[in-house]
């Protein structure tokens, strides 16, 4: 294999790439959200500096289901998005996010850094009942449940906000960032990044919201419920089609490092300098 044919390469294996180069289309892409009140202590500390918590202490709870996805295939996710802020802008930083299908899973830990485990979400409706599970290693550690298709946000006049579906495509391309951590081969870390990016091309085919609940359950390989449920806001159902695209650097970890470790060393010159100019004073 040529060095150009390796650098053509969408990703790992070089035999069979886990997944082929982006950006990646979601037909009917749907998505079931609990947002919720939570601990302030907990938010803090899962948010990496310099992002900053937003008022409120609310939690997006998350089930996605994604039946036809360009690369990826079908597949369903979980897991916890924070709102918080990056540099005054509104954000939404993922927690944690598990899914049952490899290619997403490696191709979202690789290029975005997206926190991804492998687990065993469902969504599906239920009777009367829209319900989203995620079992970890055979246990439940969530279960959310709304009523489905209670009030049609698009269509119901109280929702005058989310009636027009250009203020539905707004939530869903809002900025999202990752944390993204990827260890050298002796060890140390070699990529600490925050990683942001948009979703694009957005098409909204159905918006619903009703009320909701969640269920949370300790485990300390899926720590979701690491974010007690204080007080349950509400349930929201989006079905959408809407791209992926790649994302961008929003701050370095290992360059601020460089530079912190650079300012020590001159403020340490500085001192051994001023030290010796005392000494031949005197």
């Amino acid at each position: 294999m040529k060095h150009a044919e390796i650098m053509l390469l969408s990703g790992m294996p070089a035999a069979a790439p886990s997944y082929p180069k982006g950006p990646y289309r979601f037909i009917n892409r749907e998505y079931f959200t609990i947002t919720y009140e939570s601990d302030p202590e907990a938010i803090r500390y899962a948010l990496p500096e310099p992002l900053e918590p937003m008022p409120g202490n609310l939690i997006a709870y998350e089930y996605i289901r994604m039946p036809d996805s360009s690369g990826f295939g079908d597949y369903t996710e979980s897991g916890i998005v924070i709102p918080c802020l990056f540099e005054g802008e509104e954000v939404n930083f993922t927690c944690q996010m598990y899914l049952d299908d490899e290619p997403p899973l490696t191709g979202g830990r690789e290029i975005w850094g997206f926190p991804k485990k492998y687990g065993n979400p469902r969504l599906k409706v239920v009777h009367d009942t829209l319900t989203g599970t995620l079992h970890y290693d055979e246990e439940l550690v969530s279960m959310g449940t709304m009523s489905y298709k209670a009030e049609n946000l698009i269509a119901n006049p109280l929702h005058a906000e989310m009636r027009d579906p250009e203020k539905i495509i707004e939530k869903l391309t809002k900025t999202q960032i990752n944390l993204k951590f990827i260890p050298g081969v002796d060890g140390k870390p070699e990529i600490a990044q925050l990683v942001a990016y948009n979703m694009c091309d957005a098409e909204v085919k159905g918006a619903w919201s009703g009320h909701a609940r969640l269920h949370l359950v300790p485990h300390v390989n899926a720590p979701v419920a690491d974010f007690p449920v204080r007080k349950i806001i509400g349930g929201s159902h989006f079905i959408a089609d809407i791209t992926l695209p790649y994302g961008r650097i929003i701050h370095d970890y290992m360059k601020e490092g460089t530079q912190q470790a650079q300012t020590s060393q001159r403020s340490q010159q500085e001192k051994d300098k001023k030290a010796k100019v005392l000494v031949h004073g005197t």
